[in-house]
């Protein structure tokens, strides 16, 4: 019973978050505005499902290319929220209920990725939403993972970095749950609901922390696949030691 209650609680504080962003953020679109809220929602969002987020390291900011591990949808929420970043998804997550349309107002890049003739058009995508200069984030492993260990790091998506649009960093980041990421990775085949819903039951605060590793010049590398390798060794080592990377790029 304890455990509803905290799963009915969460939602309501999620709820809440949503309608003190909406009208906001609606009056700004209605000016034809680039809306603040919805980083602000997803902040909310992340402290109302338990999350309670530091930093460390120094996020570069405008004319970023963020390449992070993933581990939760939490990670979402935690990023967009405190990085102020979008995102690269796949082109599913646009036809979900209500989650399709928030993730269209924080300017996410949908992409089919099952689909490797549409590589150069995901591409040029991704090089337009790179001209707001408002940095973009993704996670190159393609699915979500135990938070113990990499999956491979897929390199497609590098090429908007040869060369970069302007004079941009790449910046690995590595979200860490410390020794909370096995309970609530979403790995396993485990329905999207069933983990929202353990998630938002669980007992106590998530503390996660952002780890905004040391950038580096994608110039400096010959290819896709030398940057993505230099990304994923960077979050490696971040992992606890008795984690082994999955595979090599």
């Amino acid at each position: 019973m304890q455990a509803k209650l905290r799963r009915v609680l969460r939602i309501a504080l999620l709820t809440g978050s949503l309608l003190v962003c909406l009208l906001p953020h609606l009056l700004y679109r209605l000016f034809r505005l680039r809306s603040p809220w919805p980083p602000r929602f997803l902040a909310f969002a992340a402290w109302s499902a338990g999350a309670r987020v530091s930093i460390s390291g120094q996020p570069l900011g405008h004319d970023a290319f963020y390449v992070c591990n993933h581990v939760s949808w939490i990670d979402i929420l935690v990023l967009g929220g405190h990085a102020r970043c979008a995102f690269v998804a796949h082109d599913g997550i646009a036809q979900w209920p209500l989650i399709g349309w928030l993730a269209a107002q924080n300017h996410t890049i949908f992409v089919a990725r099952d689909r490797r003739h549409h590589v150069h058009r995901q591409i040029d995508e991704l090089r337009e939403a790179l001209s707001s200069h408002q940095p973009i984030a993704i996670f190159p492993e393609g699915t979500t993972g135990d938070g113990a260990r990499l999956n491979p790091f897929k390199p497609s998506l590098f090429a908007v970095m040869l060369p970069p649009p302007r004079n941009m960093l790449v910046q690995p980041v590595f979200v860490d749950y410390g020794d909370a990421a096995g309970s609530i990775a979403w790995c396993g085949g485990e329905p999207a609901g069933a983990n929202a819903a353990r998630i938002l039951a669980r007992t106590g605060n998530l503390p996660v922390t952002l780890r905004f590793l040391e950038p580096f010049d994608p110039k400096d590398f010959p290819d896709r696949k030398a940057i993505a390798a230099q990304a994923q060794k960077r979050i490696a080592a971040c992992l606890p030691p008795i984690a082994d990377v999955a595979a090599h790029v």
